[in-house]
């Protein structure tokens, strides 16, 4: 047994003969994931055996990958220690040792994602396998761990896609699981590293210790060659690790150093031929395990690079069961929408399953059956109306939803939501009232005392108590998303928007100013479908026309134009003016536009709709694009559009407008 005097790594490293208590621990240690190595197809195939034999357990699930990851975090960094003590004292190490020194802060910051990305009991919500070698573990992790030990450790996007696709034709996976394909991955590469470091670990003590006995018989053979057969019987003694690392370094080691040192490489041979061995043939098998370590090493860090620069928001959707079910939506409108959008729907659906003894993919199917059946309906055929809106305690009914009291709770509160708020603060504020005039007021004191510190004991409590339930409504309540289409590669010509100030032309020197707002607002959101204007007006008057309009319109006209130049447009095709004339308003007696901004909008709406043209003394645009023109976005003429909010907004008025339409 290894002193407990004697526990640093350098002592370890320097007297071999302390290394035993590690070598028979690195010796417990499994294999390296290597298995036979499949191509694509290959793996394919192997994909549909497999999930004809992943038998799933009922049990209670249990927790043991965290331990896992712990153990070897643990032993990774012991390992680590090794190899640096073994650089520092100038021991030999081999290329697969320099890859995992030269490597090791990739191994922590990926052993801090596993940490952060696999919490306390994420596992448990996961299928898990009821017999086997990996019995109580996911599911995926097993399927993780198949994916490395036949390619070596080295993965790829498609070969994993593929990998799952085929899984699915057999067995469909959990959208939970689909999820959990990168975190397991990386938790199986973590695993594969450990196996091949602690291998690496074990052969160096065994070189190590290789050395020793060398340079004591290299000392021996040269200061007193008699005494040498007394060294090699103490090796003898010390029963050394007749394996390929210890007999490739001894024989590397003595070959060639004199024929004194012959009789330890003859003691070497015939404790191996005992065995059916000979020095050769394991110093071959050292080389190339050395390779073999080496390939495994660099393909499992490769791997673990790869894991952090993939987008698995797409990975998740090109193997998701549950989302081709839902791409088929009537409209087509599902597959137009951000992918957060998407991923809500997809969430609902899991839940549903989750809490029923429905499957995913039967959820899937009902709301696009469901959708179908309202076909006639705007709100019912779309998918999300189930999913996000009115139609989700049909599918919960219809799916036999089991709910939590969580749920329940919250079911409750949302058909009386006000009713709780305010009853909540009222509550609070009697509870707070009562307290101070049982602590403030004696008993003998007059009604008209209590009335009164009732009063003033109300005012102040009722805003104490306001802020409470309000603090405890930001932490229990979450927002709901609204649902959104994905203009983030551009607007759809369908979805054309017109970006509009309504402002005063009052005098020359404001033109320059209101253009470059504009032109900071287009620089800013710049889309093809995507349209800048000025909607004006002359300030009121006491007459229809005053002197200097037409110099004012006739320069708004050409900086407006000469705007649209700047930016390749000779059709006046982006930047836009709409001027309106005066008109005699009989209740403020001025000339002036008619009901300013209001009016100002409503006439924009009537002519992008092909109507009232003559409600605008001067448009300067491309009028074949104004009817294409399906939102408006008014802005105050201070008021500035930060980068990509055009479109940010553009894709939420879709479902505002369209309910509106249905009416």
């Amino acid at each position: 047994m290894l002193p407990k005097a004697i526990a640093s790594i350098t002592k370890t490293i320097l007297q071999p003969f302390l290394a035993d208590d590690l070598v028979k621990k690195y010796a417990k240690e499994k294999p390296p994931l290597r298995s036979e190595l499949f191509s694509i197809e290959q793996l394919q195939l192997y994909a549909k055996t497999l999930a004809n034999n992943h038998p799933l357990s009922t049990g209670q699930p249990a927790e043991q990958l965290l331990k896992r990851l712990a153990d070897n975090e643990s032993l990774l960094l012991e390992v680590h220690r090794i190899l640096t003590e073994s650089v520092k004292t100038n021991h030999r190490i081999v290329p697969a040792a320099e890859w995992l020194l030269d490597n090791f802060y990739l191994i922590e910051e990926q052993i801090y994602t596993g940490k952060k990305h696999l919490p306390k009991g994420y596992s448990k919500g996961l299928p898990q396998l009821a017999k086997g070698k990996l019995e109580g573990l996911p599911r995926v992790y097993d399927i993780a761990v198949k994916i490395i030990s036949h390619s070596d450790g080295r993965v790829d996007l498609k070969s994993i896609t593929g990998f799952i696709k085929s899984y699915q034709t057999i067995t469909p996976l959990k959208l939970g699981e689909l999820w959990a394909v990168p975190i397991m991955l990386r938790l199986a590469l973590i695993e594969n590293l450990r196996r091949l470091a602690t291998q690496i670990a074990a052969d160096i003590l065994n070189k190590n210790q290789a050395d020793f006995w060398a340079d004591e018989m290299i000392s021996t053979a040269e200061k007193d060659p008699k005494s040498l057969v007394l060294v090699i019987a103490d090796m003898a003694r010390s029963n050394p690790p007749m394996g390929s690392a210890f007999v490739a370094e001894l024989k590397r080691r003595l070959l060639g150093k004199g024929t004194a040192l012959a009789l330890p490489l003859s003691w070497i041979e015939q404790q191996l031929s005992e065995n059916g061995f000979t020095s050769d043939e394991l110093v071959q098998l050292e080389n190339q395990k050395q390779a073999a370590d080496q390939v495994s090493i660099s393909n499992s860090i490769t791997s673990l690079r790869f894991l952090n620069t993939t987008d698995w928001r797409e990975f998740v959707e090109d193997t998701s069961i549950v989302e081709k079910i839902l791409r088929q939506d009537i409209n087509q409108v599902y597959e137009k929408m951000d992918f957060h959008t998407r991923d809500m729907y997809r969430h609902y659906v899991e839940k549903v399953a989750k809490n029923s003894d429905w499957s995913e993919a039967a959820v899937a199917n009902l709301v696009i059956d469901l959708a179908k059946e309202n076909n006639s309906n705007f709100h019912g055929n779309h998918i999300g109306y189930f999913l996000a809106g009115k139609g989700r305690p049909q599918i919960e009914k219809i799916a036999g939803m089991k709910y939590s009291v969580r749920d329940y709770l919250r079911k409750f509160f949302n058909k009386v939501p006000f009713l709780i708020y305010a009853g909540s603060i009222i509550l609070l504020a009697v509870l707070f009232t009562a307290f101070l005039i049982n602590n403030g007021i004696a008993k003998e004191s007059k009604p008209w005392m209590f009335f009164l510190l009732a009063i003033a004991g109300w005012i102040a409590t009722s805003r104490l108590a306001s802020t409470i339930i309000n603090w405890i409504a930001t932490i229990t309540a979450k927002p709901s998303l609204l649902p959104r289409l994905d203009f983030s590669k551009g607007i759809p010509a369908e979805f054309r928007t017109l970006v509009t100030v309504p402002t005063m032309l009052a005098k020359v020197s404001d033109i320059d100013g209101l253009l470059e707002s504009m032109e900071v607002r287009f620089l800013a959101n710049r889309d093809v479908n995507l349209q800048f204007a000025l909607l004006t007006d002359f300030k009121d008057a006491d007459s229809e026309i005053q002197e200097g309009d037409e110099v004012i319109l006739q320069i708004a006209r050409d900086k407006i134009v000469e705007l649209n130049r700047k930016y390749g447009s000779n059709k006046n095709e982006t930047f836009f003016l709409f001027h309106r004339p005066r008109k005699w308003n009989n209740k403020e007696k001025k000339w002036m536009g008619h009901e300013r901004k209001r009016g100002k909008l409503g006439e924009l709406n009537l002519l992008l709709r092909g109507k009232n043209r003559e409600n605008f003394m001067l448009i300067v645009a491309d009028e074949s694009v104004l009817t294409s023109i399906k939102y408006i976005i008014t802005l105050d003429t201070d008021t500035n559009l930060p980068r990509d909010a055009a479109w940010k907004m553009a894709r939420l008025s879709f479902f505002r407008t369209s309910s509106h339409e249905a009416m």
